[in-house]
């Protein structure tokens, strides 16, 4: 049995989710995280003792001290800069461990991986696919390539699939990321009262949360909201925080326990981006209790009916659209959801991830 390398950033949640429960999964081989990032920015370091963590050369201290727009550019120019460097430090690796299994995610990881001739499994984002191949011809290029030099390729969406392959040619396998459906059930109170409202994405203009501030601010509704968010950038930030009310809260990156407990407190949660795959935050929200208002995306039409039941579809050229989605969720929000057993089947992450091992692993 080969060994398992995951590789990408140390501070992504959803890259070590996926380590960690690999690793928990297969006890009898050994399943290492292998990075270059592990902090910086002002991210929280999520990575502990227990994560069996190897470094390429960590760029955390030669990037700024928190997230912003320039923060972003300057980024993606020092790991461009710094290119050479980790594909040397690849290359060793690679050299010093074989009957190894090499998992890149996402896209620049599996850059990493075809300019370093090595074979490889791929698991690109969402807007890696679905938004820069139109934005820009050179990243196209590059992205046709490093998807036609993967050994396998893993998305979450029939979206990506079918842009996957009209791009490249390579027919993706598509794999739910799953959620950790038992860490949910801690939090899950059938007599908890639900009152709150909480915006769950990225503090970005992809995730339109000027329009949310704008369409909360002129409703009827006067319940603040809670923002959280993963990553976020201080330009935008500063651009919208003129909207915010004094009761609105900007309680930023949480961990995974608190954000659990916020939205098990939570009626309706709220998720409108301009472009969307297989959002993880959304089924956790479902899965909490919670009511969630989306702009319809592609992976509305595969949910179970259990799930769909709980979503508002958001028109946004309807005035009206905040006060008939609060308006959904009182009216929903009060029966306990009961996932059905395709929903369960379909993200658990346990059972995703048995079959990233049994197919790829």
């Amino acid at each position: 049995m080969k060994n398992i390398i995951i590789l990408g950033g140390a501070r992504d949640y959803h890259v070590m989710d996926w380590y960690r429960t690999i690793r928990s999964l297969v006890p009898n081989r050994d399943v290492k995280m292998l990075t270059d990032l592990i902090g910086g920015e002002g991210f929280d370091v999520i990575a502990n003792e227990n994560d069996k963590i190897e470094n390429l050369f960590i760029i955390d201290n030669f990037l700024l001290s928190k997230q912003s727009r320039l923060g972003n550019i300057w980024r993606n120019i020092f790991k461009l800069l710094v290119l050479p460097i980790q594909i040397f430090y690849l290359k060793k690796y690679v050299s010093k461990n074989p009957n190894t299994i090499y998992h890149a995610q996402p896209m620049y990881y599996m850059l990493l991986c075809w300019l370093s001739g090595m074979k490889f499994i791929g698991t690109p984002q969402g807007s890696e696919i679905l938004v820069r191949p139109d934005n820009s011809k050179l990243y196209k290029f590059l992205a046709i390539k490093i998807l036609q030099n993967a050994k396998y390729i893993t998305v979450d969406s029939l979206s990506m699939q079918k842009k996957i392959y009209e791009l490249s040619g390579v027919e993706a396998m598509i794999i739910q990321y799953g959620i950790d459906i038992q860490g949910l059930s801690k939090y899950i109170n059938k007599n908890q009262k639900r009152e709150k409202i909480t915006s769950i994405r990225g503090m970005t203009d992809l995730y339109r949360i000027d329009e949310i501030l704008r369409s909360k601010n002129s409703s009827q509704c006067k319940i603040p909201i809670n923002f959280i968010y993963p990553f976020g950038e201080e330009s935008y930030k500063i651009d919208v925080v003129s909207n915010f009310t004094e009761e609105d809260n900007d309680l930023g990156r949480l961990n995974k326990e608190n954000m659990y407990e916020l939205l098990s407190q939570t009626k309706l949660v709220i998720s409108i981006p301009k472009s969307d795959s297989s959002p993880r935050s959304v089924y956790e929200s479902i899965f909490l209790g919670a009511v969630v208002a989306i702009t319809y995306n592609g992976y509305y039409d595969v949910l179970p009916k259990c799930m769909k039941d709980r979503i508002y579809i958001v028109d946004l050229e309807n005035d009206n659209w905040y006060d008939e989605a609060v308006k959904f969720s009182d009216k929903i929000s009060s029966n306990h959801y009961l996932p059905s057993q395709e929903a369960l089947e379909m993200f658990d992450q346990n059972i995703s991830m048995q079959k990233v091992i049994e197919k790829l692993y």
